[in-house]
């Protein structure tokens, strides 16, 4: 079972050699690490959000193992959907799921379903993979897309994510994927993106999910978000970094409708 690339020659280089180029020309060999629990990171086109994710991944210890949490922009199939076996082709070769951890996961969970179909076009997921090559030539991942979730139903995957994980002795890194305030003045995405960001700062992920929804923050990633830091705070988490922040208007010029980049890192 492989799953094909759906975004390759279009959110980043199809070719490997172009890719591996542009990868590096994202990221930084940093003398120190931090040993993240887990890490929020973007996942626009590269040109556009490709800076934020490349100064987390540099920043971050990258272990061997991942579980990747991404946003389900389609709404196809399940609510938490795991994709727990075989292979995701890339433009370097093959990326393998590991399979026990999946299995285990879903064991530990009644939210998760197995479902391949809600992973066969969604980019969001699929980009954080070069950005991981980058600093781990061979790693297995756990692919899971969430929908529209409750806060009990995000603090007991979260929960139950940091039960598998609790007595690892190489946990798995913790991913997010997620874009900030969608389409909006630079100004006015700023300022919504600084009070979502200041909740992942508190490890606070019900004032997250709150604050996103009060105040209307087009954050597409706030449950994969909300998950990752209620897994992390089970695990013992007890500080979150800004690591960068930038919005397409960095880019692009055009103040008018940007999309916001958050890149952070609990610990």
């Amino acid at each position: 079972m492989i799953r094909s690339p759906a975004v390759a020659g279009q959110f980043y280089p199809g070719s490997w050699r172009e890719l591996d180029r542009e990868v590096r020309r994202l990221t930084r060999d940093l003398p120190e690490k931090i040993p993240a629990k887990g890490i929020i990171v973007p996942h626009a086109g590269y040109v556009y959000s490709g800076a934020v994710a490349g100064e987390v991944y540099s920043s971050v210890e990258i272990p061997d193992r991942h579980i990747v949490f991404c946003h389900n922009h389609s709404g196809i199939g399940a609510e938490a959907a795991i994709d727990s076996r075989g292979d995701w082709a890339m433009p370097w070769g093959k990326v393998p799921i590991d399979e026990e951890l999946a299995g285990r996961l879903v064991g530990a969970s009644l939210l998760l379903s197995e479902d391949r179909l809600a992973h066969s076009r969604e980019h969001s997921l699929e980009v954080q993979l070069p950005f991981l090559r980058r600093f781990r030539e061979s790693f297995r991942f756990v692919p899971i897309a969430l929908g529209r979730l409750s806060i009990a139903d995000c603090r007991s995957l979260g929960e139950s994510v940091a039960h598998v994980l609790r007595d690892d002795p190489s946990p798995p890194l913790l991913i997010a994927s997620s874009d900030m305030t969608h389409y909006e003045s630079d100004a006015s995405a700023r300022k919504k993106d600084r009070q979502a960001i200041a909740r992942i700062l508190e490890l606070d992920p019900e004032g997250l999910y709150k604050t996103v929804r009060s105040e209307r923050i087009t954050m597409c990633g706030m449950i994969p978000a909300t998950v990752v830091l209620f897994a992390a705070l089970a695990l013992g988490a007890t500080q979150a970094r800004l690591i960068k922040y930038s919005t397409s208007g960095d880019v692009s010029g055009d103040r008018n409708q940007v999309v916001g980049y958050a890149g952070l890192a609990i610990r």
